[in-house]
């Protein structure tokens, strides 16, 4: 017989039985009673300063571990300000609770105070979400919660609790058996007709290339991806939220694809004759035109999720399953392939990259992201955990950062979300705290969530935060210049003095405006034992290179002038 438990504290123990040991969130009315049963409970709570902020850390903690990230919030715009962070987990495949209070039950759908209908909000953004109003359905929920979170394709759960189930009690029993949902189905099987077809394509082709995207680390698979990559001598290309899965220095490792990844990568897949794409989704960002795609490729579609597979590139085999499970299964029947004419093709195509590449030009003076991102990476040895948010630096990051191990680089892929770097950051580094994480983020996107200094100084947090301020939000201005004829509205950024804001938080701080001065502001911030916010300024108008136009094809970039021009800006 178990013991008598109200809501709140069951909550708290069905947490600690799922392996729960910190929460991220924000007190309030409809959650409180939860909050006044967590002082007797060993989980570390962190108080952010905005909800948005507990749902980017619950998702960098679990991007950062592998494991479930859990926010909390309170019931109307405490739950409605999760949105973003919710939104940002579903598109990316990242495994987050969020617990959110409720009016009590009998005000439900009177307009009572802070009362909002927060499952209808989320529904479109949540894996699954529930409205717990009874106090013998908590233990139960939340259980089923963390199941569906982590299973199959992960995602966000969101669980909203009436504050009548919170305060009520009932006996506590712990039912740890596997949960079964009627119609829920996450473990699927290939046949071996679908296997055979993908094998004779596979030992048939001459020109292939593997696609790595996010689900390679979801599904434990780094291991196998790389022994089936070495067996059959298949060079790889990177997906954003693929970067860190197969070893970046790696000889078969191309670089990353899509809008803006390497010029070479992108003229490979054009003439690939089969593309296998593990655990990604053919988003537009990665193909370009889909009329002109990879036009002479037959294509190879493995992913745990079925509703991916011919949903925006035709493909000719799918394999629905997980892809550790699948590649197990295929490994065996795949030849040891000599494709040294195809690599041979590809370094060709290198050409004169380097030629273009900012970090080899001569030292006019003018300090570029490039620069910051690269001494960055040379210097922590690519060993970092870097957390970046979204624009320009995001990109430059994925150019300039060569991670070599899986969930070194976590950022914002499928909803691109500004403000994501910091909070994402914190999360992170609670989940790995031996890791040395450094935070990426523009001028813009920092603004927007940078009232978590505030958590950082209360946590003592050590993060490395490294500000690549350019006065602009960069890659709209970046837009704006090659389609919209310059004309730069809304995009020019005033923001504070950086440096002063870290000592208004008691941080320790640094302003960098020479190239000179980026390696001693690094091995400063990587010698304290607290949070240093560096404010890298930047050239203003810098762009990344290559481009894919929007809707272009794949092939048709726009390369960095050679020799690249210096771009003057106003202090020159």
């Amino acid at each position: 017989m178990g013991q008598i438990r109200t809501g709140a504290q069951i909550l708290w123990e069905s947490l600690i039985r799922e392996g729960v040991s910190t929460v991220f969130g924000y007190p309030g009315g409809a959650i409180l009673p939860a909050y006044d049963a967590l002082l007797e409970y060993p989980i570390h709570h962190v108080l952010v300063r905005h909800e948005q902020g507990a749902t980017h850390m619950a998702d960098g903690f679990a991007r950062a571990s592998g494991e479930v990230g859990v926010a909390i919030a309170t019931s109307g715009p405490g739950a409605t300000n999760m949105v973003t962070g919710i939104a940002t987990a579903m598109l990316d495949s990242s495994p987050i609770v969020c617990i959110t209070g409720q009016v009590g039950s009998k005000l439900i759908g009177s307009d009572a105070f802070q009362e909002t209908d927060v499952t209808g909000v989320t529904l479109p953004i949540t894996k699954h979400n529930y409205l717990v109003s009874d106090v013998s359905e908590v233990a139960s929920t939340i259980h089923e919660a963390f199941y569906v979170a982590r299973s199959g394709r992960p995602g966000p759960v969101l669980v909203d609790i009436t504050k009548d189930a919170q305060q009520s009690s009932t006996e506590f029993v712990w039912d740890s058996s596997p949960v079964q949902l009627p119609g829920y189905r996450p473990e699927l099987r290939v046949s071996d007709a679908e296997y055979a077809q993908a094998v004779e394509l596979i030992n048939g082709a001459k020109r292939p290339v593997i696609f790595a995207g996010h689900g390679v680390m979801l599904s434990g698979a780094v291991d196998l991806v790389r022994e089936f990559a070495e067996r059959a001598n298949i060079p790889i290309a990177m997906t954003l939220l693929g970067i860190g899965s197969f070893p970046a220095l790696h000889p078969l490792n191309l670089g990353m694809m899509g809008m803006h990844g390497e010029a070479w990568v992108n003229q490979a897949i054009q003439e690939a004759d089969l593309l296998l794409a593990f655990g990604m989704r053919f988003d537009d960002r990665v193909t370009g035109n889909v009329r002109t795609y990879a036009p002479n490729a037959r294509k190879i579609h493995v992913d745990i999720d079925p509703a991916e597979f011919n949903k925006n590139v035709l493909v000719d085999v799918t394999l629905a399953g997980d892809l550790a499970n699948v590649l197990r299964d295929l490994l065996p029947q795949v030849d040891r392939g000599d494709r040294s004419d195809w690599l041979a093709a590809i370094g060709e195509m290198k050409g004169d990259s380097a030629v273009r590449d900012v970090q080899n030009l001569p030292d006019t003076g003018h300090l570029y992201a490039a620069h910051v991102i690269n001494d960055i990476w040379r210097l922590t040895e690519g060993k970092a955990v870097v957390v970046t948010d979204v624009g320009q630096h995001q990109m430059w990051e994925a150019q300039y950062y060569h991670h070599q191990e899986p969930r070194s680089l976590i950022t914002s892929g499928g909803l691109g979300t500004m403000g994501f770097a910091l909070p994402a950051a914190i999360g992170a580094k609670l989940a790995r705290a031996d890791a040395e994480v450094w935070v990426v983020v523009g001028d813009g996107g920092f603004q927007m969530t940078m009232c978590e200094l505030a958590t950082i100084a209360q946590e003592k947090i050590n993060l490395n935060i490294a500000i690549i301020n350019n006065g602009y939000l960069g890659m709209v201005r970046q837009w704006q210049e090659f389609f919209y004829e310059r004309r730069y509205a809304a995009t020019p950024l005033l923001s504070p003095d950086f440096a002063k804001l870290a000592d208004a938080f008691g941080l320790r701080s640094a302003t960098v405006s020479r190239r000179q001065d980026v390696e001693p502001t690094i091995e400063m911030a990587r010698a304290e034992s607290g949070a240093v916010v560096m404010d890298f300024r930047v050239e203003q108008e810098d762009t990344v290179y290559p481009m894919v136009p929007a809707g272009a094809d794949l092939d048709a970039m726009i390369r960095r002038p050679s020799p690249s021009p210096i771009v003057e800006t106003a202090d020159d």
